[in-house]
């Protein structure tokens, strides 16, 4: 079967990854074979995440993330479609009481209502996961479609995909309890086990095309 697959990176990295350093030089092709089984044939993986910024107190992140994308570079099934990173300064609601105060408050008097936060929202990923899946649903890209996310805004691109092109689509699942809507939908789910991420890391050093050698970054121990 024709397989392709739809990685919501994000969803991926803070369901799994980081909590698990080690784990994070994963070949996203061979994680997808690792869960499913031999009759599908990944012929395609798109990957969705969004550059991030430097920020303290880890500065080097987008260092490391460029590594990481230069890793799925080197196969060339592998397809990264690139979001981005909004930020604002909007005022949102205090909880009340609020479980920590910045250096000012006075704890006998009240805490105020309201406060000015720094908000990063990604935007694009979803949208153009679900777009895509939608899409190759209809002009017949593949047999089979998996696309691994817990993302409940994915029911929707899922369900047409489904029960109006035709086609069996599938979920990689990275945490225990996935979301209700989703399983409701999907043809299947399988759960991606710590096992499964062991098992699908890139070599270290990797040879890129120019036939120079890429690097783990040395904090993913």
């Amino acid at each position: 079967m024709r397989t392709t697959v739809y990685i919501d990176g994000f969803n991926l990295y803070y369901r799994m990854l980081k909590a698990r350093p080690d784990m994070k030089w994963v070949n996203p092709k061979a994680l997808a074979e690792q869960v499913l089984n031999p009759a599908h044939i990944v012929t395609r993986v798109n990957y969705y995440t969004a550059r991030i910024s430097a920020r303290p107190p880890d500065i080097t992140a987008p260092a490391r993330q460029a590594t990481y994308l230069n890793a799925l570079a080197t196969v060339p099934e592998i397809a990264v479609h690139e979001g981005t990173f909004m930020t604002s300064e909007p005022w949102m609601a205090l909880a009340q009481p609020p479980q920590a105060r910045p250096n000012g408050y006075v704890w006998n008097q009240p805490a105020p209502s309201v406060v000015k936060v720094i908000k990063s929202e990604e935007k694009g990923s979803d949208v153009n996961l679900g777009v895509h899946l939608v899409r190759d649903a209809f002009q017949n890209a593949f047999d089979v479609a998996v696309v691994l996310t817990n993302d409940s805004d994915l029911v929707e691109p899922i369900r047409i995909a489904i029960h109006e092109a035709g086609k069996r689509v599938g979920l990689l699942v990275p945490v225990k309890y996935p979301t209700q809507s989703l399983m409701s939908v999907a043809s299947f789910y399988l759960h991606i086990r710590p096992g499964h991420l062991a098992r699908a890391q890139f070599a270290d050093p990797l040879v890129q095309a120019d036939g120079t050698l890429l690097a783990k970054p040395p904090t993913w121990v």
